[in-house]
């Protein structure tokens, strides 16, 4: 009986995860659904704003109304922001923010005026009002999401609702026709539940195809950052300096002006108190070696020798055994990075270090350096209590400073309670052995050809073209949405439009891919 009990068991474990597999499929499907009726939804919705911005866009070139332009784009903006977080939510795709920095205010001049170009006006307004114009016409993302707010509602949004479309032909089908023939109603009802859990993330690249921000975006944001934390290193590096002097001056250099003048004291006694002066000298060694390890502790603080000679792993081992807490150090980094990165990653570490002896009531903490590709990743976890906060202290802002000269970055995770997870990332500090190809995945490259090669066949020959033949009245011929049965027949037209927009649009972000990498591989 026993053995029977076993035998059976592995069949019911199977039945089980498969149950668990076709509910775990059934609950994706369902949220392609939900979700792409809802964004069917907001592209109705949207239909209003589309046309306000389009007629301040048309007012602003055709009548020059530019006082029009500035808030159509904001509200258009506005929109597109909620469809970019929507899409990025649904479909799990990245979707960054596509726009340029903002221009700087206008600065006042010496003489209180204001320069534009090589007009002057005597107050901030018209200046601010000219560099902002500037800004949202010749910014790319602009013009891009002036074409999504139109082809959204014709392409986006059918793309969103597709399965649903499917599966609502297939019960058309199935109740319009008498048996056997209602079978054929299965074929798109099954086909847009297999498309179901595949049709979020398309409609992510489509939306991050036109909504995400191109290389021009990318480089001025670049250019923005370095100019930001250029000035805040050379701010921190000023700070750190007028530390070092603060120190030096009310330190080291106080107590070697004592020891001259016990010195000199101790000079003018050798003859008549000799006890006195060997006393005076005494203090003078004392007060020496004080001032000897009060140096070396302001050096350990600018550069500790042991980094420059031992290098991050053992620098970090030997804050570790100083640290108060239980620390366990894990390094795996063959290679050294620069000593600047060096340096920034030692004095992160020490802060975070620092942070979690001192507020966070810890006491195990757990320091993981390693690299990924060409970046330095470093992890510090505690078992405090958590609660961090960069905005509420100074230290981790000063943290973040720090490691922004590098391009670095800090993901911080501090629930109430506990732990604390600090990641710092400094991206592309490490050597690469394996130089990029400047290629795609086989898979992308034959996917791209098919794109490019053959989206002229339901973008032309089955979608536009066909739809002029159905305007015209002509025959059908071999266009196979005229078969249909209206309305089908004109959903199966935006049908074929779309898929040609979608495999043009994918094609061409595959091959602005390409070329990247091959930029990439150039540089490395």
């Amino acid at each position: 009986m026993d053995e029977g009990v076993d035998a059976a068991r592995p069949r019911r474990d199977r039945m089980r995860e498969r149950a668990v597999r076709l509910a775990r499929w059934g609950r994706k499907v369902a949220a392609a659904i939900g979700h792409g009726t809802v964004m069917f939804a907001m592209a109705l919705g949207q239909l209003p704003i589309t046309v306000v911005v389009m007629v301040g866009v048309v007012l602003t070139y055709s009548l020059g109304m530019v006082f029009f332009f500035p808030p159509a784009i904001r509200l258009g903006r506005w929109w597109t922001g909620i469809a970019r977080r929507r899409a990025e939510a649904w479909s799990g795709v990245r979707i960054e923010d596509p726009y340029q920095p903002p221009p700087p205010p206008p600065v006042r001049q010496a003489d209180g005026w204001y320069r534009e170009g090589r007009t002057l006006y005597r107050t901030p307004r018209f200046p601010a009002w000219n560099r902002r114009l500037n800004w949202l016409t010749k910014d790319p993302a602009t013009w891009r999401d002036l074409a999504w707010l139109v082809l959204h509602p014709i392409t986006g949004a059918p793309l969103a609702v597709l399965p649903l479309l499917l599966i609502g032909y297939g019960a058309y089908l199935a109740a319009a026709q008498p048996w056997p023939g209602a079978l054929a109603g299965a074929v798109p009802a099954v086909a847009g539940l297999l498309a179901a859990p595949y049709v979020p993330r398309l409609y992510g690249l489509w939306t991050r195809a036109l909504l995400g921000p191109t290389e021009r975006t990318r480089l001025a944001r670049q250019i923005s950052h370095l100019a930001r934390t250029r000035t805040e290193a050379v701010d921190a590096q000023a700070a750190e300096l007028r530390r070092i002097e603060r120190d030096l001056h009310d330190g080291a250099q106080a107590r070697l002006v004592a020891m001259g003048m016990t010195l000199g004291a101790a000079e003018r006694l050798v003859d008549t108190d000799p006890a006195t002066a060997k006393e005076l000298i005494a203090k003078t060694r004392e007060a020496s070696a004080e001032v000897l390890a009060e140096l070396r502790r302001l050096v350990r603080g600018i550069y500790p020798p042991v980094l420059a000679e031992r290098g991050l792993g053992d620098a970090v081992r030997a804050l570790a055994l100083d640290c108060p807490l239980k620390a366990t150090v894990e390094v795996d980094l063959p290679d050294r990075p620069p000593p600047p990165v060096e340096a920034a990653a030692y004095f992160a570490v020490s802060e975070l270090l620092t942070n979690a002896a001192r507020h966070s009531r810890a006491r195990e903490v757990t320091v993981g350096i390693g690299r990924r590709g060409g970046d330095l990743r470093i992890t510090v976890t505690d078992d405090g209590v958590g609660g961090a906060d960069p905005a509420r202290g100074s230290g981790l802002r000063g943290l973040e400073r720090r490691i922004a000269a590098f391009d670095g970055e800090l993901a911080l995770h501090s629930p109430p309670g506990g732990p604390t997870v600090a990641v710092i990332e400094l991206p592309g500090v490490l050597p690469v052995r394996d130089r990029p190809r400047a290629t795609l995945p086989r898979r992308k490259i034959v996917l791209m050809a098919v794109c490019m090669g053959f989206s002229w066949l339901p973008l032309f020959a089955q979608g536009l073209v066909a739809l002029v033949m159905k305007l015209v009245g002509a025959p059908r011929g071999w266009f196979v949405a005229l078969y249909l049965p209206d309305p089908f027949s004109w959903l199966a037209l935006i049908a074929f439009i779309n898929l040609g927009l979608m495999m043009l649009v994918y094609g061409s972000y595959l091959a602005v891919e390409y070329e990247h990498s091959k930029r990439l591989a150039a540089s490395a």
